[in-house]
């Protein structure tokens, strides 16, 4: 009996919409005419053939029509005269035009396609089970919305993508991506993504498209956190009267993380993240009695109380050893407290000076933000700036194309330590990097990424550090998602707090096998909100207590793949 309701409901739902009962009404009209045309050819087919003296059954007459109608045609009866075979020509033509053209085309374009349509609407559902909450609901696909929904699918966070319509919707499907089709400045689709139950939700367009999806949620729901992506730094204050809890200025965020991993400054090490007390910061070796060592004989952690917990060269991450030698382009990656980097600052700031004026490429709003953060760092700049209405102040451009040489080369190429290349085309990035690595085998270069895609790319041409526009984008949200349990130190490095898997519970960390097995190290452990920085590797882990770790994205997924998601 179920088949049968099944059946029956399915033909109800058919019946009641107004295309369906349009398209049956067509379909019938078609059949009756079909019905017409056998009718009288058939009533046509016994009165020539009595006329040439011959008698035939109305069955064989329609017989006759229907064959011939349909081209077979199969010569077991046919006519003598040329009236009859005028009539016969009639009739096929007739056929040919209504069942080969007319009839297919019907059933194409008012079932075959509708049908197809409905399959795809399977695919692309319109409303979220009534039931789920604690979701995240991003407003817009693009390259920011693709990195965040691998990084919730990471962390095991529930969410859906909003598409445009039905065909954006099962292009998303096709990629693996949870979709509702539904525009994100309508009422009636927040209402079904249950907006009031979600968890986030995230706007990424342009200014105004974001604003106008800001004050419609919050319309609805007082209560769901929204974030939203600016451009215009002037439209911060608009955002904030929209509704939006949080709003990213990814440009100059871009720029702050360009400048802090360049080399010189007023201070040794850089801070590029906190948990609480736990401070992780950055420190190049260049021109410091660091270069050439090894950790061990460095011993930070004795000395300053500094744990180094990993290395950068040329864009590679790698665990930090006691063996570990430190050469001169070499970037500690390290945790303390403010008070240990205040020791290492005064230890080693007067080694740490930078050659000429770190030269940026690029004038746009990253280039102009990584300008600024540089200047709080104490060094000075000069860009490169392609278009001339971009320049702000003449004594600090060199406006040119930066693939000539003679621009890079009154920019001071030759002098400079550091290079950062900040144009929003990944394709262009990765030519100048090849060529200004060319130019100079030994400065350090530094570029942005707008896709995820590209920053191995970058890394093969040359560049020694990359930071991803979609990836930085995407881990500021999930930071936000998560209250701080997440933080991306460089593209590729993120530090994340975790509590402590059954399975480690009263272990030791020097007893665990996290390191060996996936790469990321212990940094601190939380405690009854007690946080212990660079705690005692012979010290049990209470079952109860959180740790924070720091690792590579693919020592963190094998993380999760062996102790579960957070």
């Amino acid at each position: 009996m179920a088949p049968i309701r099944k059946f029956l409901s399915e033909c109800t739902d058919f019946a009641d919409d107004r295309t369906n009962r349009q398209n049956l009404r067509i379909l019938l009209w078609l059949l009756a005419t079909l019905g017409l045309f056998v009718t009288v050819y058939s009533m046509l087919f016994h009165w020539l053939m009595a006329e040439e003296g011959r008698e035939y059954s109305w069955i064989s007459g329609i017989y006759w029509t229907l064959t011939v109608m349909s081209t077979l045609g199969f010569g077991d009866i046919t006519f003598e005269g040329d009236a009859g075979r005028l009539f016969s020509m009639c009739v096929l033509v007739t056929g040919a035009v209504f069942l080969l053209v007319l009839l297919p085309f019907t059933l194409i374009q008012f079932f075959y396609l509708p049908w197809m349509q409905a399959q795809a609407a399977l695919r692309a559902p319109r409303e979220l089970p009534r039931n789920l909450s604690g979701h995240v609901i991003i407003a817009h696909d693009d390259p920011v919305a693709n990195a965040l929904i691998g990084k919730l699918l990471q962390y095991g966070e529930s969410y859906t993508l909003l598409a445009p319509n039905v065909d954006a919707a099962g292009s998303l499907t096709d990629r693996g991506i949870r979709v509702v089709v539904g525009e994100p400045d309508d009422p009636d689709t927040l209402g079904k993504v249950n907006l009031d139950q979600a968890a986030l939700l995230v706007a990424t367009s342009t200014d105004v498209i974001n604003t106008k999806v800001a004050f419609t949620a919050r319309q609805r729901s007082k209560r769901v956190p929204i974030v939203a992506t600016v451009r215009n730094p002037a439209a911060v204050d608009i955002l904030e009267l929209s509704g939006c809890n949080r709003i990213l200025e990814l440009c100059a965020m871009m720029g702050e993380g360009l400048a802090r991993v360049a080399h010189g400054g007023n201070t040794a090490a850089h801070i590029v993240g906190q948990f609480d007390e736990l401070l992780i910061a950055e420190a190049a070796a260049t021109g410091t009695p660091m270069a050439n060592s090894t950790l061990e004989e460095i011993d930070l952690r004795r000395t300053l109380g500094i744990n180094v917990i990993g290395i950068w060269e040329r864009g590679n991450f790698s665990t930090a050893r006691p063996n570990t030698l430190v050469k001169s382009n070499t970037v500690l990656v390290m945790a303390g407290t403010r008070g240990d980097f205040d020791r290492f600052d005064e230890a080693y700031r007067d080694c740490n000076e930078a050659g000429g004026p770190v030269i940026i490429i690029g004038g746009g709003r990253v280039g102009r933000s990584t300008a600024q953060s540089l200047l709080k760092l104490g060094l000075d700049y000069v860009i490169v700036e392609q278009l001339p209405e971009r320049v702000r102040n003449p004594d600090k451009y060199v406006v040119g194309d930066a693939a000539e040489l003679a621009v890079l080369e009154q920019a001071g190429i030759a002098k400079t330590s550091t290079v950062i290349i900040t144009s929003h085309d990944d394709d262009t990035n990765i030519y100048l990097t090849i060529y200004c690595r060319r130019l100079r085998p030994d400065a350090q270069i530094i570029s942005r990424a707008t896709l995820d895609r590209n920053v191995h790319a970058l890394h093969e041409a040359g560049a020694d550090f990359v930071l991803s526009y979609a990836a930085m984008g995407a881990n500021a949200i999930l930071h936000f998602l998560r209250h701080g349990d997440s933080l991306m130190i460089a593209e590729g490095l993120d530090v994340f707090k975790v509590k402590v898997p059954q399975s480690l519970a009263d272990c030791t960390i020097a007893e665990s096998s996290i390191r060996r097995e996936t790469g990321c190290t212990i940094i601190a452990l939380e405690t009854d909100d007690i946080l212990a920085v660079n705690p005692d590797p012979m010290v049990p882990m209470q079952g109860n207590a959180e740790m924070v770790l720091i690792g590579s994205t693919e020592g963190e997924e094998r993380f999760f793949e062996l102790y579960g998601s957070r």
